[in-house]
């Protein structure tokens, strides 16, 4: 039986006493918690396009190997292995997005999946960890060394990444990056005038979006002037959320016993949280607000302490997306802004998701390990 002992020299064994456990047991209690909800809302969903009523638990399932092993493995690297593991898999998405403009599956007037072998990749959810560390490694030799045009060539990445998903289009997407990306550069010392052009460039963002897009202007109509909508359209799904939400009170309704599952398109996957409000209650909805805030709070209050520029700014830029992800899906949920397809991260089902999570954090892991001398 192998040992884990603080003499242990192995591989496995410095990674055990050097990684944070907690924050592990953290983000191990949210892919149990997906499972749980997953098992909870999926067969109705499943039930409702005439499939086996375990299609969703199957694969999300399937899903779970490749998504531990990116969460450990990622987080075993090495600070430089890191930095090149984030390069390649920058590489290979920036390819799969260009790919995804010309073969790729059209779904809801977007085309952002590829196809493999009966398996759909959105190329957009690995590019998200990937483009965020290898921005935060530009920054940081920039800042070491002033003749490096990392700020530069950052924005290029940043400015080739952003045309591609609005090609797509894939504006949430685009929004996140955004915020990301800007929150990144601020950290690195943005120049004033930065601050002020990132303010009009969002503004500009924002209403260009609006009368530029459809769908946009769509779904922030029907947020102010909630009489406005469709039976099926996107009020819809928001109406059966919050009755659901008032339906479960603070206990919940029961497992197996709501009923929003069965009328919501996306009850597995945008709307879970709904799911869980219904079926156990306000204490669970809360239960899943405090891991989220455990583990941002946990990790900022450690990265009070690092010293080394890359790590500040790669932890911070993977820790802002996962976050905001989070507070998106859950306001749209809430009504608490207009609604945006977004996955709950680990919670929601979406394979390409949950895997590109569990890189992103497995990065998160591997940061944030206790080193001694293996700064580069």
């Amino acid at each position: 039986m192998l040992s884990l002992a603080r003499t242990n020299t192995s591989l496995l064994g410095q990674w055990w006493w050097t990684i944070d456990r907690w924050l592990l047991l953290s983000l191990v209690s949210l892919i149990l918690l997906g499972i749980f909800l997953i098992m909870a809302a999926s067969p109705a969903v499943a039930d409702q396009h005439h499939w086996s009523s375990f299609h969703f638990i199957k694969k999300h399932l399937l899903f779970l190997v490749p998504t531990f092993a990116m969460l450990i493995g990622v987080s075993l690297l090495s600070l430089q292995n890191i930095k090149w593991f984030a390069l390649g898999l920058l590489g290979l998405s920036f390819i799969g997005l260009i790919f995804t403009l010309f073969v790729g599956v059209e779904i809801k007037g977007a085309s952002r999946w590829i196809n493999f072998g009966g398996i759909s990749l959105q190329p957009s959810e690995f590019i998200k960890p990937s483009l965020v560390v290898v921005c935060a490694w530009l920054f940081a030799n920039q800042k070491s060394d002033a003749s490096f045009p990392g700020n530069l060539i950052s924005l290029g990445l940043y400015l080739c990444v952003v045309s591609l998903l609005l090609l797509q289009p894939d504006l949430g997407m685009t929004a996140l990056v955004t915020v990301v990306w800007f929150v990144q550069f601020f950290l690195a010392g943005m120049p004033l005038f930065w601050i002020f052009f990132g303010l009009a460039f969002g503004v500009c963002g924002l209403f260009g979006s609006y009368f530029l897009f459809s769908h946009v202007a769509r779904r922030v109509d029907h947020f102010l002037n909630p009489d406005v909508g469709d039976k099926f359209g996107d009020r819809y799904q928001i109406n059966q959320s919050l009755e659901a939400f008032l339906n479960g009170g603070f206990l919940g309704k029961g497992p197996g016993e709501g009923t929003v599952k069965k009328f919501l398109p996306d009850a597995h996957a945008d709307f879970i949280f709904a799911v869980a409000g219904e079926e156990f209650g306000m204490i669970l909805c809360v239960g899943l607000v405090f891991i989220f805030a455990f583990i941002l709070l946990r990790c900022f209050f450690r990265l009070f302490e690092e010293n080394n520029m890359f790590v500040v700014l790669a932890s911070s830029g993977l820790l802002v997306q996962f976050g905001l992800q989070a507070i998106i899906n859950m306001a749209s949920t809430l009504n608490l802004i207009p609604t945006k397809g977004m996955t709950l991260p680990f919670i929601s089902y979406g394979g390409s998701s949950m895997v590109a999570q569990a890189v992103g954090m497995g990065m998160v892991l591997g940061l944030m390990r206790r080193r001694i001398g293996e700064y580069e």
